[in-house]
């Protein structure tokens, strides 16, 4: 983003960011997730990915962590899903440089190619349970792949959602889970970034300061999740997603 105060751009920028994280900020709000994707996918319209996912940082974890306030059963939570949450953490460190190492046009088709993934699983993916016994083995390596997606893309969507909604865990334990696994897939993309030099202060600034809308969108989301049904909404995110996905990776490649 240009540093400039007086360049026109900036504000035009500025303004776009504060409009996208709103929207994330509301999708989260109503169902639960959507902020990285919808973040990283609308923001690498106009900066390279690296730069999205380090202004991600910030409204992602408090995000995150007001998603989690209130709820009981986290102890529990964090027992059952440690295998998953501990190979996010080594496949995004296994991934170290991939989104910061200049290679923008190709985090672009990554990032593309991970939203289409997402969508098509969420648009025709029926429900389906884990068959018992699998989810000890099938943890650590989902989350060594999300964590691998997570440092290639910024989005940490692929594979840990649809294995979380497999697990049959009840509406609000759900939401909780994926509170919980994308706030570790933050804070491990956060030491990714700052280790690739790719989060200097003013970049953590900017990242607070899209706090606002986020929380801001967030509410108004959640106030609507109480009076209206979530899964209607969820076409449409989805639909939106492999739209902006599809557009990603034409832009890389062509």
């Amino acid at each position: 983003m240009p540093a400039d105060l007086f360049h026109p751009t900036f504000w035009l920028l500025l303004a776009f960011a504060g409009a996208v994280f709103t929207l994330a900020g509301f999708v989260k709000g109503v169902i639960g997730l959507g902020l990285p994707t919808i973040a990283m996918g609308l923001l690498s319209l106009h900066m390279a990915p690296a730069q999205a996912a380090a202004l991600l940082v910030v409204p992602s974890f408090i995000s995150n962590v007001w998603q989690l306030l209130g709820q009981g059963g986290l102890a529990a939570l964090l027992r059952r899903l440690w295998p998953l949450l501990a190979g996010v953490c080594v496949g995004t460190w296994l991934g170290a440089g991939w989104l910061t190492g200049g290679a923008t046009r190709w985090a672009g088709a990554a990032l593309g190619l991970a939203l289409i993934a997402y969508a098509l699983v969420g648009l025709l993916l029926k429900p389906w349970r884990l068959p018992p016994g699998w989810e000890r083995v099938l943890s650590p390596l989902v989350g060594l792949a999300t964590g691998l997606v997570t440092a290639a893309t910024g989005v940490f969507v692929i594979p840990a959602v649809p294995y979380l909604q497999a697990l049959g865990l009840e509406k609000e334990a759900l939401v909780q889970a994926l509170g919980v696994s994308f706030l570790v897939s933050t804070l491990a993309l956060a030491a990714t970034l700052g280790g690739g030099g790719a989060l200097p202060l003013p970049v953590l600034a900017a990242s607070l300061a899209a706090l606002l809308p986020t929380l801001g969108g967030m509410a108004v989301g959640q106030w609507l999740r109480r009076r209206t049904r979530p899964e209607r909404f969820k076409r449409w995110f989805f639909l939106g997603l492999l739209a902006l996905g599809a557009w990603l990776l034409a832009r890389a490649v062509v």
